[in-house]
C-alpha cells in the first residue's frame, strides 16, 4: 500500500488573473508531468483545455492533475478564479486537505481571493501562500503582505523575500536556510544558483528569520522555553512547528516569485511536501444522518482498514463519456467493485477507473484513502452524494450550495431541437449544481438559472458548440423574494357539505415577520384538543405549500412565522386534507394583509478603475441605486466596493468599459435581500400581471 504520509491533495486558487493556471503549469512542468508549457495567453495551457477558457483566458471548471515531488504524489486541482464559477472552488476545497493562495504581486488581496479565503477557512483548509508576478509593474510584496493581514485578517509568516523588484526582479531569499536563489537570464526554472545573501538585505532577513522562529516556537512549549533561554532551535524543529501552526490554521507560510519568469515556483512545492497536512493529519470528515442531515458522532477515519467511503464531488461530461470525480476517504476501491450510492440507495458497479491529468487519463485498476481520482460511466451520481460499502451504509456530510439569483428564458432556434436541447442541459445541471433549470408552467418556455451574466452566458455557449443546440436567449430576469412587515392573527374555517362525507377545518393562527433567512417555520401552542396533534403536519404542510407563491407577484416567499393557537374540528367531518385545505385558504386570506413587499437580491460589487476615472464610475453605481461601502486606493488604480441591486447590474461591463477607456473591471457576488423601493415594486407586480396575464 502507499505510504499516506507521501500524499499531498491540494488545491490551488486565487482571484481571476493572479496567476493560477500559469503556476500549475510550472508545477506540471518542474515535476516533469510536462515537457513544454503551455501559455495562458496563447490559449494553449494544460489545465484550462475547454475551448471558452482557451479563448476568454479564464479556468472555467476546475481540473484535476496528478505529479510528483522528491518522492512525494500530489494531486492537484486548478480551480477557477471568476466570482460566477465560486461553487467550482467551493467543492474542490471541499475535498482537499491543503491549498496554495495565490496573490498577484501588483493586484493584491482582490474581491475573489477574498471569497475563495472565506470559502478556504470554513472548510477548515490548511494554506500556503504564493504571492506572484513580482516581475510586473506596480508589484510590491511587502504591500500585499500588510493586506493579506489587514483584509483577509490572516497571518502570514514570511518564508522567502524578493531580490528585486518589477523588471529588475532576479532572485528570492530562503529566510530559514538563509541561502539566496539567483536565476539567470535563460528564464529557464532550472539555471539558478545558490548563494549567500546579499549584504544589503542580511539585516532584513535576519528580522523576517526572528519574527518566522518566534511565530514557530509558540506551537512547542519546550522549545520555546529554550529559545527564551537563548537557544536557538535546529530547522528540523522549526519545520516541525511550522507544520503544526499551518495544520491547525494558526498562521500561512508565505512565498514569492514568478511563475510566468520561472522564479520561486520549486520553494512553494518544498512548502507544499513540508508544512501542509498528508491526508492522514485533517480533522476526518463527519459522517451525518441521511434523514435528518444531523452529524452521527462518528468520523471517516482515513485509513485503508476502514470500510469503502468516498464523496463524488464533480461530475464532467467529456468525449469519453460521464466522470465523476471522487475523493476516497477511507478504505479502498477495486475495478469491479459493487458500491452503494447512499443518497439514492441504489448499487452501482465500479467499471473503469482513471488518474486524470486534465483532460487526459490512465487507467488504475484500483485506489485507496486518499487517493483523488475519477469513474467512467456511473449512472445516477450527482455532486454531494457519499458512495460507501454496501456492508456499511453511511451519509457524509453533505455539500451546500448557493441558489441562483438571475435567470433567461430560452428556446431552441430549430423547432426539432428540443429532445436535443433537454438532454444537452440535463448533462449541464448533473455538472453543476448552481446551474438550473425549469419549465414555466404558465408558458412552457425553458427557464435557466445562474449565479451571474457570465455563467449563463458561458452555459449557452457550451450548449451551442459543445451540443450543437442554437438557443433564442430572453432578457435576464431576477429572482425577486416577497415577505411580510407585519403580525397578523386571524382565523380561517374550511367548510364542504355535499353528498358523502363533509369536510371541516378551522384554524385560529398568528402570522409575522421571521428572522432573517429563517425560511418558513410553524410552531403550534393549541392547549387541548381543539385541533387534534395528528392534523399539525396538514397545517404546516398546507401553509408551506403556498410559500412558493406570495400574494403580490408570485415569488417564492422568506421569513415567515406562523403559530397556530387555536381551532375546531368535527369528530366525523374532520381530515388531514381538510386542515391542509384550510391552511391553504388562511395564507390566501392573510398574507394581502400582513403587510407583504417585494425583496429583491443585493450584489456585493467590487469595481477597479484607473484614478482619473473614479468620479464618473461612483456617479454610475448612485445611478443604479448603490451602496459605496469602502474606496482603497493601489498602485494602479482605485477599488471601489458597493452593494448594488442585481437589476441595476446587467450590461454593466460595457458601461464601465466605454467610461475607464477599457481599464476597469468589476466583480459581483450575491450579498443578500433587501426590499425594493415603491416605484421599483410596482414595476415588477405589473410585469408579473402581464406574464400571467398572457
Amino acid at each position: 500500500m502507499a505510504d499516506l504520509s507521501h500524499y499531498r491533495n491540494i488545491g490551488i486558487f486565487a482571484h481571476v488573473d493572479a496567476g493560477k493556471t500559469t503556476t500549475t503549469e510550472r508545477i506540471l512542468k518542474l515535476t516533469g508531468k510536462i515537457h513544454k508549457t503551455g501559455e495562458v495567453h496563447d490559449g494553449e495551457s494544460t489545465t484550462d483545455f475547454m475551448e471558452q477558457e482557451a479563448e476568454r483566458g479564464i479556468t472555467i471548471q476546475s481540473a484535476a492533475t496528478t505529479c510528483f515531488w522528491k518522492d512525494h504524489r500530489m494531486n492537484i486541482i486548478d480551480t477557477p478564479g471568476h466570482v460566477d464559477f465560486t461553487v467550482e472552488v467551493y467543492r474542490s476545497l471541499k475535498v482537499l486537505d491543503g491549498g496554495i493562495g495565490v496573490f498577484c504581486g501588483s493586484g493584491g488581496v482582490e474581491p475573489q481571493s477574498e471569497t475563495n479565503w472565506r470559502y478556504a477557512n470554513e472548510s477548515g483548509v490548511a494554506r500556503v501562500i504564493f504571492v506572484n508576478k513580482l516581475d510586473r509593474m506596480g508589484a510590491d510584496f511587502y504591500r500585499v503582505i500588510g493586506q493579506i493581514k489587514k483584509v483577509l485578517g490572516a497571518k502570514p509568516v514570511v518564508m522567502t523575500l524578493p531580490i528585486g523588484i518589477e523588471d529588475d526582479f532576479n532572485g528570492i531569499i530562503d529566510v530559514l536556510e538563509e541561502k539566496a536563489y539567483i536565476w539567470d537570464e535563460t528564464g529557464l526554472p532550472e539555471n539558478f544558483e545558490v548563494c549567500d545573501v546579499p549584504e544589503d538585505m542580511k539585516e532584513l532577513v535576519a528580522k523576517y528569520r526572528e519574527d518566522m522562529i518566534e511565530t514557530a516556537v509558540e506551537m512547542d512549549d519546550d522549545l520555546m522555553m529554550s529559545y527564551m533561554d537563548g537557544e536557538e532551535p535546529s530547522i528540523a524543529d522549526i519545520k516541525r512547528c511550522l507544520r503544526k501552526g499551518t495544520r491547525d490554521l494558526e498562521f500561512f507560510p508565505t512565498f514569492c516569485g514568478s511563475a510566468f519568469k520561472n522564479k520561486g515556483v520549486q520553494l512553494v512545492l518544498d512548502g507544499v511536501i513540508d508544512y501542509l497536512p498528508n491526508p492522514t493529519e485533517v480533522d476526518p470528515q463527519e459522517l451525518t444522518d441521511a434523514d435528518t442531515g444531523e452529524p452521527t458522532g462518528e468520523v471517516a477515519k482515513v485509513s485503508t482498514d476502514e470500510p469503502f467511503r468516498a464523496l463524488a464531488f464533480k461530475i464532467m461530461d467529456d468525449r469519453f463519456g460521464a466522470l465523476t470525480f471522487i475523493r476516497v476517504y477511507s478504505g479502498v476501491l477495486k475495478k469491479g467493485d459493487t458500491i452503494l450510492n447512499s443518497a439514492t440507495g441504489k448499487t452501482e458497479r465500479i467499471g473503469r477507473m482513471v488518474e486524470m491529468h486534465a483532460n487526459d487519463r490512465t487507467e488504475l485498476s484500483m485506489a485507496h484513502a486518499g487517493d483523488i481520482l475519477a469513474v467512467v460511466g456511473m449512472k445516477n451520481v450527482q455532486t454531494g452524494h457519499t458512495l460507501c460499502s454496501t456492508a456499511h451504509p453511511c451519509t457524509l456530510e453533505p455539500m451546500i450550495f448557493p441558489e441562483p439569483v438571475i435567470s433567461i428564458a430560452v428556446k431552441p432556434k430549430d423547432k426539432g431541437a428540443t429532445e436535443k436541447m433537454s438532454i444537452a442541459i440535463g448533462k449541464l445541471v448533473s455538472e453543476d449544481p448552481s446551474f438550473q433549470v425549469e419549465t414555466d408552467e404558465d408558458s412552457g418556455e425553458t427557464i435557466l438559472k445562474g449565479m451571474g451574466e457570465l455563467h449563463l452566458d458561458i452555459k449557452v455557449d457550451i450548449l451551442k458548440r459543445t451540443y450543437g443546440v442554437e438557443l433564442e436567449v430572453g432578457q435576464p430576469q431576477v429572482a425577486y423574494r416577497e415577505t411580510i412587515t407585519t403580525p397578523i392573527e386571524d382565523s380561517y374555517t374550511h367548510k364542504k357539505q355535499s353528498g358523502g362525507s363533509g369536510q371541516f377545518g378551522k384554524i385560529d393562527y398568528r402570522i409575522k415577520p421571521g428572522e432573517v433567512n429563517s425560511g418558513f417555520t410553524f410552531k403550534s401552542t393549541v392547549v387541548g384538543g381543539n385541533v387534534p396533534k395528528e392534523f399539525f403536519p396538514a397545517i404546516e404542510k398546507g401553509f408551506k405549500g403556498m410559500m412558493d407563491q406570495g400574494p403580490l407577484a408570485g415569488y417564492p416567499v422568506l421569513d415567515v412565522e406562523v403559530e397556530l393557537y387555536d381551532g375546531g374540528f368535527h369528530a366525523v367531518d374532520s381530515s388531514a386534507i381538510a386542515f391542509e385545505i384550510a391552511a391553504k385558504g388562511a395564507f390566501r386570506q392573510s398574507m394581502p394583509k400582513a403587510g407583504p413587499q417585494i425583496l429583491e437580491p443585493i450584489m456585493k460589487v467590487d469595481v477597479f478603475t484607473p484614478e482619473d476615472h473614479v468620479g464618473d464610475v461612483i456617479g454610475d453605481l448612485n445611478r443604479r441605486r448603490g451602496m459605496i461601502k469602502d474606496q482603497e486606493a493601489g498602485v494602479t488604480g482605485v477599488r471601489i466596493k458597493a452593494d448594488v441591486p442585481l437589476s441595476e447590474m446587467f450590461g454593466y461591463i460595457g458601461q464601465l468599459r466605454t467610461m475607464t477607456s477599457g481599464r476597469g473591471q468589476f466583480s459581483m457576488e450575491f450579498s443578500h435581500y433587501a426590499p425594493c423601493p415603491n416605484n421599483v415594486a410596482d414595476k415588477v407586480i405589473e410585469e408579473a400581471k402581464a406574464r400571467n396575464a398572457r
